[in-house]
């Protein structure tokens, strides 16, 4: 079964960036699409992005576009997320999903693996 470990939160100032990585073990991250969910205290669940298993589709959520970068190498078994001009907005725990395809929304059950999700900090 595959699972899913996303790392590189931290803590950063308003303008600087970080790069998220989603690293799969016990199965082949390049079989499945990856999406990049967030959430903020107080908040619901929101998509940020995802891209397609070859990577060759890709979507985000206007509020990241032109500041955000999905990105997958699929011989190291993992996907990135690149995050430039971070805004104290950005602040949230964010996931990592795997599943069969593309999607803003993806449900938790037998067709999606879920990472245990990593905190990003951006102070303003």
């Amino acid at each position: 079964q595959v699972q899913l470990v996303e790392s590189g939160g931290g803590l950063v100032q308003a303008g600087g960036s970080l790069r998220l990585s989603c690293a799969a073990t016990g199965g082949t991250i390049g079989r499945y699409a990856v999406n990049w969910l967030r959430q903020a205290p107080g908040k619901e669940r929101e998509f940020v992005c995802s891209i397609s298993w070859s990577g060759g589709i890709t979507d985000y959520a206007d509020s990241v576009k032109g500041r955000f970068t999905i990105s997958r190498d699929n011989a190291k078994n993992t996907v990135y997320l690149q995050m430039n001009s971070l805004k104290a907005e950005d602040t949230a725990v964010y996931y990592c999903v795997a599943g069969p395809y593309i999607t803003r929304r993806p449900a938790q059950n037998e067709d999606n693996y879920w990472g245990q999700g990593t905190q990003v900090t951006v102070s303003s």
